[in-house]
């Protein structure tokens, strides 16, 4: 059983009631009176106990003092828990303190003091205070705190309505506060906070985050030691609609040569303050149509001075232009919690300082750092590029390097990022002409201190080009769209790289594909390439180049790292298409239901295409290709011939010589033999060739060349004359520059048309192979000539030697 017995002097009420949302299944029994709830006023003595054995899963237990500090003397000193003896509930004690507007009221807390929370917020050992302040007929909720904290005093302006909360369990035999004293203050409150050490503390203005009262003043006092050094800092602020007035905050720093110094809520707030100070929230009078909500949660950072505070770093940005240089912490944007520990300050004077600060360009910056570590900071750049008019724009190359003044600084840079913009029908070209880039594959990772991170943004979905870095093979890459590129650096290592740094961009007329690759590889390099976007797929109806530079001297090989494309279309087709680029080369097509090509040789410069179509379901195009060279090969048999060819052709060369002497020594006397069929009549003055080759004796020749005498020195040893042999010559006239194209269109649409009717496609022919080869008219062949028109009308001389013996001419 237990007893309580109140006095009336105490005036103070005991409540016993359930426990909201927990069912009735215990009651309270006073002699023999069951009860769901019990009320103990000023002057009752009551036993009672619990049909239960947890009565503290059940029961709330209020208690509620009264003070009056207007009409009679007020109780200072501590103020104790009463009554004793109350059975192991959760309990709330509420003191209501009456007191005059004239002579506000100071609360002052027992170390280890308190630490405010938002509203809701649940202290570590569920040991709360709410405190609140009454004037007249309102109620301003000052703020809920919890133990072990800073604040350690907080005057109000009228009366108190101070609550503890314990839990039945807690061993708090105290209420760890007292009444110290009355005093006017002349505004709403003011909050003393006692920062002894390193540390960080959050506090919240009056009513948060439902809004400070109209037209209201409050005061933060912070105890700083004087070689301690404090900053500021607002997290989440509103504004409301001020009629009159200027919400504003004051800060009163000793020493300072403009007490108040005024700061709007927007403003960067004092940094590196030595010593105490104090800061005020000034309210407006507000619409009443529309009043708004003034609000602030801010924090307060108290640290040791730093070693090189007074060092100053140049930051000259002034020759820049759209671009901003942004010092932060690592870790931003994305997670920037609440300070709980000294951190790292950016100062760009030595009162205006943040974990972050952000540079523009055109301006000249001296910053200094708050920091003991200042490995914890990074540097992220932005810098944008444009183009209006591609005459003017297009004759310039812009350098895509990091300004040496950002290098300077002893902080690691992040990331730089240039946005590069270009309208309609205009292209962005970018270079790497000394190292090239290689793109980062799992088969070929980067392993440099810095990289690229290419994506082009096109009208549907942001095309991911992919990650580069320095010392590969693609010396060019265009693109369509506008395009971001980011620079991201790995480690300490790229302080010693930047200074080689040659990714450069310019403006370039419309492109036909999405994107384009042209790739100049080392001759002992195996290349890798795959198609953007990886590994999530291209978008839709995209078409990707690569321009593929084979050495004079070499031979490529290339090859996909898998068999087929690996999708389904729904709509159109997806294509593979190879072509070297030279005279009458032929074009090698697959579509996404075929396999891709086996490895081939490439003996000429070529161009590999993917263009996609619509896949079905989630299934989607991802393409990977490998480059590979070997030097040409000779074939033995071509250079024997050509030894022998030129063997013989000396041979008959000396044999021609050696005739020519003799016939020029011996001076015989021509031979002549009668031949009954040969005209001997001398021949009329006739036309030159008036009749034609069949009939005429053009072809006749009136000397035959001694080579063609020893014509028979020509034959192999089995009687058959040697073959020509063509030696390989490469092509110097014009070509096409453009990478080569899917099918014609029409061949698409019969596809397109059966599938939009619902009819089959046609099954495949005996054209429809796995190679689809497109003949292309060779532009450099010629007309058949004369005679080979003479030949076609039936021509049918006989050679040379026997057309001599016919006429009657034997040597």
């Amino acid at each position: 059983a237990f007893t309580i017995s109140l006095r009336k002097v105490d005036n103070t009420t005991v409540t016993i009631k359930q426990r909201p949302g927990v069912p009735s299944s215990c009651q309270i029994r006073i002699r023999s009176v069951l009860t769901p709830e019990l009320k103990i006023k000023p002057g009752d003595n009551v036993t009672f106990t619990f049909t239960c054995s947890t009565p503290e899963k059940y029961f709330i237990m209020k208690i509620q003092k009264n003070i009056d500090c207007v009409s009679g003397p007020c109780p200072f000193g501590d103020v104790h828990l009463y009554p004793p003896g109350l059975p192991r509930l959760d309990r709330t004690y509420i003191w209501d303190v009456k007191a005059s507007t004239k002579a506000g009221l100071e609360l002052k807390f027992s170390t280890p003091w308190l630490r405010q929370i938002e509203p809701g917020g649940t202290c570590p050992d569920y040991v709360s205070y709410n405190i609140n302040s009454c004037i007249d007929t309102a109620t301003v909720n000052i703020g809920t705190f919890c133990r072990n904290g800073s604040v350690s005093r907080v005057k109000l302006l009228g009366g108190v309505i101070m609550s503890l909360h314990l839990p039945w369990d807690s061993p708090l035999a105290t209420s760890g506060f007292n009444i110290a004293n009355r005093a006017s203050i002349k505004r709403l409150c003011i909050i003393e906070s006692i920062l002894e050490r390193e540390s960080s503390i959050t506090l919240m203005s009056p009513n948060y985050p439902l809004g400070f009262p109209e037209d209201e003043l409050m005061t933060w006092q912070f105890v700083v030691p004087s070689n301690m050094r404090a900053s500021v800092f607002f997290h989440n602020y509103s504004l409301s609609n001020c009629e009159r007035k200027e919400e504003r905050v004051e800060y009163y720093i000793p020493g300072s040569f403009s007490n108040p110094e005024v700061f709007k809520l927007s403003d960067s707030q004092p940094a590196n303050i030595a010593g105490s100070f104090n800061m005020s929230l000034q309210g407006c009078d507000q619409d009443a149509q529309n009043p708004g909500i003034l609000r602030l949660l801010f924090q307060v950072i108290v640290q040791h001075p730093q070693l090189d505070e007074n060092v100053t770093h140049l930051v000259d940005l002034s020759k820049e232009r759209n671009m901003t240089v942004t010092i932060h912490v690592e870790g931003w944007p994305s997670h920037v919690p609440l300070m709980s520990e000294p951190i790292c300050l950016i100062c760009k004077d030595p009162r205006t300082c943040d974990r972050v600060l952000t540079l523009a360009s055109g301006t000249v910056y001296r910053i200094s750092f708050l920091c003991k570590d200042l490995s914890r900071l990074r540097i992220t750049a932005e810098k944008g590029i444009s183009c209006v008019d591609l005459q003017w724009c297009q004759k310039r190359i812009y350098s895509l390097s990091v300004p040496k003044t950002i290098l300077q600084l002893p902080i690691r840079l992040h990331k730089f990022i240039w946005k590069l913009l270009a309208p309609d029908l205009i292209n962005i070209e970018i270079t790497s002409p000394s190292l090239k880039l290689q793109q980062h594959v799992p088969e070929q990772r980067c392993n440099t201190s810095y990289s690229y991170s290419i994506a082009s943004a096109t009208p549907e979905t942001e095309l991911n080009v992919g990650v580069f870095c320095p010392g590969g093979s693609i010396e060019k890459i265009q693109m369509r769209n506008n395009i971001t590129i980011s620079l991201k650096t790995f480690g300490k290592g790229f302080i010693n790289e930047s200074n080689h740094q040659d990714l450069k961009m310019s403006f370039v007329p419309h492109i036909k594909d999405e994107c384009s690759f042209t790739v100049s590889p080392n001759p002992k390099a195996k290349v890798y390439l795959q198609t953007p976007n990886w590994p999530y797929g291209l978008p839709p109806y995209v078409s990707i180049s690569w321009y593929v530079v084979v050495p004079s001297k070499q031979t490529a090989r290339l090859g996909f790292s898998k068999d087929r494309m690996g999708i389904a279309c729904e709509t159109g087709r997806a294509y593979v298409n190879i072509k070297e680029e030279t005279l009458g080369a032929e074009e090698t097509v697959r579509r996404e239901d075929e396999l891709l090509p086996d490895p081939r040789n490439m003996y000429h410069n070529f161009w590999v295409n993917i263009s996609n179509c619509k896949p079905v379901d989630r299934t989607q195009l991802t393409l990977q290709f490998w480059v590979t060279f070997a030097d040409k090969q000779i074939d033995l048999g071509i250079v024997l011939a050509v030894v022998a060819g030129a063997g013989v052709l000396v041979a008959i060369g000396l044999t021609v010589c050696c005739v020519k002497k003799k016939k020029k020594k011996t001076q015989n006397p021509m031979v002549g033999v009668y031949n009954s069929d040969v005209n001997t009549q001398m021949p009329g003055k006739k036309a030159l060739f008036t009749k034609g080759r069949q009939n005429n004796e053009s072809h006749v020749y009136a000397v035959i060349d001694d080579a063609v005498v020893y014509g028979h020195l020509l034959k192999e040893s089995n009687g058959s004359v040697t073959p020509e042999f063509d030696v390989y010559r490469p092509f110097e006239g014009p070509v096409g520059s453009l990478p080569p194209s899917p099918p014609p269109f029409s061949f698409r649409k019969d596809i397109k048309r059966s599938s939009n009717t619902g009819e089959e496609p046609p099954p495949l022919t005996d054209t429809d192979h796995d190679t689809y080869t497109f003949a292309h008219q060779k532009p450099g062949q010629l007309e058949d000539n004369g005679d080979a028109n003479e030949k076609d009308k039936g021509d049918t001389s006989v050679p040379l030697l026997e057309n001599k013996e016919q006429d009657g001419l034997v040597e």
